[in-house]
């Protein structure tokens, strides 16, 4: 049996990672094996790469291609360390963002060109690509005032 890879895409807040954690659970009542993943992240070194990218040393600014780069450097080790090896199992994997969401920060919102975007992400993927990505839409200000809630929580 061949494994399947769904990827889930939208805004902060939009409920990706309640909707992966509803669809890991069925699938697994449902006698499916299942992993959930997350991006940037996933792997011991993906997660170390997350923590520079949301929380540079000294608060510095990170540059466009500096982020693109170390987005996709945490993709390739969890492409290469996670996403094929389960895929070749016949596992469900379920991804928190995957490239998608390079197109739309680093592309659109980091202003970095469309093609530089897709050759870094072609080369951290390779051939691997999602069998379904689904995308959460919500307004704005839906996503600000569940993301305001989430920091008054956590902070």
């Amino acid at each position: 049996m061949n494994g399947l890879f769904i990827t889930f895409e939208g805004i902060e807040g939009c409920g990706k990672s309640t909707q992966v954690e509803r669809l890991a659970k069925r699938l697994a009542k449902a006698g499916r094996e299942v992993i959930t993943l997350r991006e940037p992240g996933g792997t011991t070194i993906g997660e170390a790469i997350r923590k520079v990218v949301k929380h540079p040393p000294g608060d510095e600014p990170i540059s466009p291609d500096t982020e693109l780069l170390l987005m996709n450097a945490s993709r390739a080790q969890l492409v290469q360390e996670a996403i094929r090896p389960a895929l070749a199992k016949g596992t469900v994997v379920l991804c928190d963002r995957f490239y998608d969401s390079s197109l739309a920060y680093q592309s659109y919102g980091r202003g970095l060109d469309c093609a530089k975007v897709q050759q870094a992400i072609d080369l951290a993927v390779g051939g691997t690509k999602p069998s379904l990505t689904l995308l959460l839409d919500i307004s704005l200000s839906v996503s600000q005032a569940r993301v305001s809630t989430r920091q008054q929580s956590t902070g």
